[in-house]
C-alpha cells in the first residue's frame, strides 16, 4: 500500500526539481558583453523600470574630452540590447547610462579604475587584444613592496614584476623602471596598461628580454595607491601635489637602491632601462638627464616636456647642458612616441627640435590617436622588445 505513496512522492520531488532548476537557469546572469568570432560585440541589460539606456565606450567617436554613447533597444520583457559594428581587436572600456546615470554593466565582472572612474573591459581576441590576455606561456610574478625612500621622508608603495623562472634560476636580470601618468600610480601600468601580460607574451615569444619591471608611485605626496595606504580609504585625485617639483626625480635614486638591493639585477647603466607615460614620460625625461650616466634606454610615451607653473627646483635647471652631457656619456636608445591628435604633440614637436639642435639622437614613432591607454599599451609591446639586445 506504500508503493504508490512512494511513487508519488518520487514525481513530486521530480516535478519540483524541474521547477526549481528552471527558476535557476532564469535566474541566470546575462551575458554581456558577448564578444562574438566576428569581433562584433552584444551588451544586454535588464532595466524594465528604465526609460532610456545607453552604452559609452572607448571605440566611439569623440565628443570634446568625452565620447559620444549608442542607445541601446528595448525589448518587450524589459531587456536591453545593443550589437556594435565589428570592433579592431583591442582591449576596450564601457559603461552604460541608465536614465542619465553612468554606472557600471551589472553582467561584467572585469572592471579597471582610472583616477577616480570605473569602467567595464573586454576584450576582442584575433590581434592586438591577443598582447594584453593571458595566454597558456609561462607567467612572471607581480609583487606589491614596500621600500623606504629618504629623499621624499616615507615608506612607499611599488610593484615588481619578475620575470617567468625569476624564483628558480640564480640569473642576474636587467630593469625597466616604468612610469605611471597624472592621476595613477603604483598599479596603473599593471592594471590599465596590462603590461605584465605584455611581457608574459613577448618574453614567451622571444621578442623580449627577459627583464624585471619596476612600477613606482610618481605621487611625491602619497605612500601608494588610494585605499592601499595610511590614509585610509581615500577618494582619488587626478593631480596629486607636488608631482612637478623635482623632488620626485631627485629621489628616484631611494627606488633604484631598493631594487639593486633586494632583487638579483644587473645593477650598471647598460642594463637599466626608464620609460613612462603622459606625467611618466616628463619624470623619465628629466630623471635620466638629471642621473645622466644611469640609463642606456629611455622611452617617453606622450611625454610632458617642462614642468606646468615655474618651478625653481635644480632637477629643471640647465636642460641643454644636462641633455649634452647625457649624449656625451652615450646610451643604446632615446624613444619618443605621441598620437598625431595628443594635446601634447606641439609641445613633443618643439622637444625634437631642440633634440635635433643638440644633434642629440633619438627614435621618434607618430601614430594615429590621442592621449589614451591604446596607444600606451602599444608603445609598451614596441619598446620593451628594443631593450638590452
Amino acid at each position: 500500500m506504500r508503493k504508490p505513496c512512494k511513487l508519488l512522492f518520487g514525481f513530486f520531488f521530480l516535478g519540483l526539481t524541474a521547477v526549481l532548476a528552471q527558476e535557476s537557469l532564469q535566474d541566470q546572469p546575462l551575458v554581456s558583453p558577448e564578444v562574438r568570432e566576428d569581433g562584433r560585440v552584444t551588451f544586454r541589460l535588464k532595466a524594465p523600470e528604465a526609460a532610456s539606456v545607453r552604452v559609452i565606450g572607448n571605440w566611439m567617436p569623440r565628443e570634446g574630452f568625452g565620447r559620444a554613447s549608442e542607445a541601446m533597444e528595448r525589448g518587450t520583457d524589459g531587456l536591453w540590447t545593443l550589437t556594435n559594428p565589428v570592433l579592431p581587436s583591442e582591449l576596450y572600456w564601457y559603461n552604460l547610462i541608465i536614465d542619465g546615470v553612468t554606472t557600471t554593466d551589472p553582467s561584467n565582472v572585469h572592471l579597471i579604475r582610472d583616477v577616480a572612474s570605473t569602467f567595464n573591459i573586454f576584450i576582442v581576441p584575433g590581434g592586438k587584444g591577443d598582447r594584453y590576455s593571458v595566454q597558456s606561456v609561462p607567467h612572471g610574478t607581480v609583487s606589491k613592496r614596500w621600500y623606504d625612500s629618504p629623499g621624499l621622508g616615507k615608506a612607499r608603495r611599488v610593484t615588481i614584476y619578475t620575470p617567468p623562472g625569476y624564483e628558480t634560476s640564480t640569473e642576474d636580470y636587467p630593469v625597466l623602471y616604468l612610469l605611471h601618468g597624472a592621476g595613477g600610480d603604483e598599479e596603473a601600468w599593471s592594471d590599465l596598461g596590462r603590461a605584465t601580460q605584455i611581457l608574459d607574451n613577448l618574453i614567451a615569444s622571444g621578442e623580449a628580454q627577459p627583464m624585471i619591471v619596476v612600477m613606482p608611485n610618481g605621487n611625491a605626496a602619497q605612500e601608494a595607491a588610494p585605499g592601499k595606504s595610511s590614509e585610509g580609504l581615500k577618494q582619488p585625485t587626478f593631480m596629486m601635489p607636488r608631482t612637478m617639483d623635482g623632488d620626485y626625480e631627485a629621489s628616484f635614486r631611494d627606488v633604484i637602491d631598493f631594487v639593486e638591493a633586494n632583487y638579483r639585477v644587473k645593477a650598471d647603466k647598460e642594463n637599466r632601462a626608464i620609460a613612462g607615460l603622459s606625467m611618466g614620460g616628463f619624470h623619465s625625461l628629466h630623471i635620466s638627464r638629471y642621473y645622466p650616466d644611469t640609463f642606456d634606454y629611455v622611452g617617453l610615451f606622450s611625454p610632458v616636456i617642462m614642468p606646468r607653473g615655474n618651478p625653481s627646483a635644480p632637477v629643471y635647471e640647465a636642460l641643454d647642458e644636462t641633455l649634452a652631457t647625457q649624449k656625451n656619456n652615450g646610451y643604446k636608445l632615446y624613444w619618443i612616441g605621441i598620437g598625431k591628435d595628443d594635446f601634447l604633440f606641439d609641445e613633443v614637436t618643439a622637444f625634437r627640435t631642440r633634440l635635433d639642435r643638440l644633434q642629440m639622437p633619438y627614435t621618434y614613432l607618430e601614430t594615429e590617436g590621442g592621449h589614451e591607454w591604446p596607444l600606451w599599451r602599444d608603445y609598451l609591446t614596441v619598446f620593451a622588445p628594443r631593450l638590452f639586445k
